[in-house]
């Protein structure tokens, strides 16, 4: 799985790779025990609960709520209604602390069923 993953990342242009690069090892450092997959044709960690995906002009990082509150689920843009996401344009716009605080909470607090 790992190959898939790392096929995925390596074919994005610059910026998104390197985004998705930064991101994935905060992912590895925040969660190290966290699996990560090839699903949806994105990256994601946790049987599901989070996702990276290079978009037209960004970085989405998603997080499933399920299980948050409505001020948690404030902290994501979107409107999904089982995952939302933070953009992620620059590589210099990455809020290391803010993102590992995210992914600590989700990882906690939300309920991912139908991963």
């Amino acid at each position: 799985m790992e190959n898939q993953v790392a096929a995925y990342i390596n074919k994005q242009k610059s910026p998104h790779k390197e985004i998705l690069q930064e991101v994935r090892q905060i992912f590895e450092k925040t969660l190290p025990n966290c699996r990560e997959e090839m699903r949806w044709g994105v990256v994601t960690f946790a049987a599901g609960k989070f996702y990276i995906a290079a978009m037209k002009n960004c970085v989405h990082v998603g997080f499933a709520i399920t299980g948050l509150s409505e001020d948690e689920i404030a902290l994501f843009e979107g409107n999904g209604k089982t995952m939302r996401h933070i953009k992620i344009s620059t590589l210099a716009s990455i809020d290391e602390k803010r993102l590992m605080r995210l992914i600590e909470m989700v990882d906690r607090k939300a309920i991912c069923k139908p991963c």
